[in-house]
Formats: structure tokens, sequence, C-alpha cells
């Protein structure tokens, strides 16, 4: 039987209604609007329409957006003083620079200008920090939205085995760090390229998770039978976007496997948004 689909895309609508009346609620009694400024440097078609889809967002659930679209030449230095000008600002309560920034400029240096309390994408090292430490400000966003995918369609992590390929700041290592977490009680292994016997180590999972940024690169003989697979992936190629899962074989095996496009990438957006109501809670206290 093909596998069930996880469909992030409603999934992320039904958690924007329920956002969007929190943030009625939060106007109501602070007088103030949670507000996200992104910075935007240079002109990446993927980082624009990224972008342009987290303004619609925003708009939906009543929270304000800014852009700051600056041009590719745009100097490291410039780009933080636009960075303090916006910590400095009490009307701004999350900030994100849209990543990758031009290679003149030091991407760790801009994440950790940011003011952690503003740090909506939890990027700064002091919001990492905390993550290990198991108190977490707010959660990384595309990490977040698979958890939020699990527990919503009632998949357990407590005592599963969880196989993660892929070991980016952004994706594989916060998400294997939460899965470890009291609470979610997961067994993870974090996979990388140097992984051997990579396929085996697949098959080994109840939830796969592939971040890997390789198209189809999981076939379906690498997946356990009844799997959850999730599939975090956004590549483009001249058939259109694929995952890093090739959708057709790892369906008629798995038992839960998410599309691409339609699956994490709405819950990442999402995360953002709640990320930023957070900052403003905290920001206004």
């Amino acid at each position: 039987m093909p596998a069930a689909i996880l469909d992030g895309k409603s999934l992320a609508r039904q958690i924007r209604s329920e956002l969007a009346a929190e943030v009625a609620d939060f106007i109501e009694n602070n007088v103030t609007v949670p507000t996200l400024a992104a910075v935007l440097v240079g002109t990446d078609p993927a980082s624009e329409v990224y972008v342009r889809n987290k303004r619609r967002d925003c708009d939906e659930v009543g929270i304000l957006s800014q852009l700051h679209h600056l041009p590719k030449e745009t100097t490291q230095d410039e780009l933080l003083t636009l960075i303090g000008k916006l910590n400095k600002d009490d009307s701004v309560h999350g900030i994100l620079v849209q990543l990758p920034v031009p290679e003149q400029i030091d991407t760790e240096a801009v994440l950790d200008a940011i003011n952690p309390m503003k740090d909506v994408d939890a990027f700064h090292s002091d919001n990492v920090g905390r993550l290990v430490q198991g108190r977490p400000r707010y959660l990384p966003c595309t990490p977040h939205g698979v958890l939020e995918l699990l527990k919503r369609n009632d998949i357990p992590t407590t005592g599963q085995n969880v196989v993660i390929i892929g070991r980016s700041d952004i994706v594989g290592k916060p998400l294997a760090i939460m899965l470890g977490l009291r609470g979610k009680d997961a067994t993870v292994t974090l996979c990388h390229s140097r992984t051997a016997d990579l396929p085996g180590v697949a098959r080994q999972a109840d939830i796969l998770i592939v971040a890997i940024g390789k198209p189809n690169f999981v076939t379906g003989d690498m997946v356990k039978p009844g799997a959850t697979v999730i599939d975090v992936g956004v590549n483009r190629t001249d058939e259109g976007l694929v995952g890093d899962v090739e959708f057709a074989s790892a369906s008629e095996v798995a038992g839960h496997i998410t599309p691409v496009p339609g699956g994490v990438g709405p819950l990442t957006r999402v995360m953002l948004l709640v990320n930023t109501l957070a900052a403003a809670r905290r920001l206004e206290l």
C-alpha cells in the first residue's frame, strides 16, 4: 500500500489560523503589533521568492513585516550597521537575514550581530547553546516544523530509531539535538558523506529524515518498510522541484512520507511566525 502523505501545506494553514487568533489577542492586550524585519542582500531568485512568501504569511496572521533589500555589492560593515539599527528599534521584534549572503560577507559575523532576543531564525550562537542545554529561547524553524509534522500526525518519537542524513547547522545538527531531548526521547543517528554503509544505516530508521541537498538521493531500497520519511530537501531540476528522496520508489515502501513541494517547506515559514510572536511577548514584558 502506498505511503500516507504528510501534508505540510494544510498543516501550516491550520497553524496560521491558530496563530492569527493569538496575534490578535496579543495586539489587543499590548497595543503593539509583532513586527518582523527581513534583510535580503542581492538578487538570488530563490531567496526573493522565499522572502515574498514569508511576507504574505505575515500579512495573513496579522504580523507586520519589513523588507530591507540591499544590493549584492553591500559590504559587511554596511550590513552590520543595518542590523545594529534594527537591534535598537523597539518596534522590531524579530530579525532575519536571508541566507546565503554574498561571498564578501562573513555569515557567522552577521548572524552573531543580531540581538539574540530578536533572532527568530535561532541561528545566533547564544540561541544554539541554549538549545544544546535543553532550554531554548526559540526553536530553529525547519527542525521545529519537522517536529510539529510528526506530533500533529500522531507519529511518536519516544524510543524510535531516527536517522538524519545531513549534518548542516540549519537542519541536521539542531534536529538531532531536539529529537534527543527529554520529551522527544528518540535514539538519533546523524549521518553524513563519510558514514559507512549509509543505505544500511538508513534502513534501520523508524523515522528517516533527509536534508542533504542532493536530488533523489534516497531511494526506496534505503527505506525500512513502514518507516516515516521526512524529505527536507528542495532541489531545482529540469523536471521541476524535487526533494532529496526519490518519491515514487520511497512511497511504495514507507508508511508515511512528505511530498516536495508541500511538505516541510510551508512549516518552516510558519514556525518563523511562531518565533516572531514569541519574541514580541518577551520584548514587551
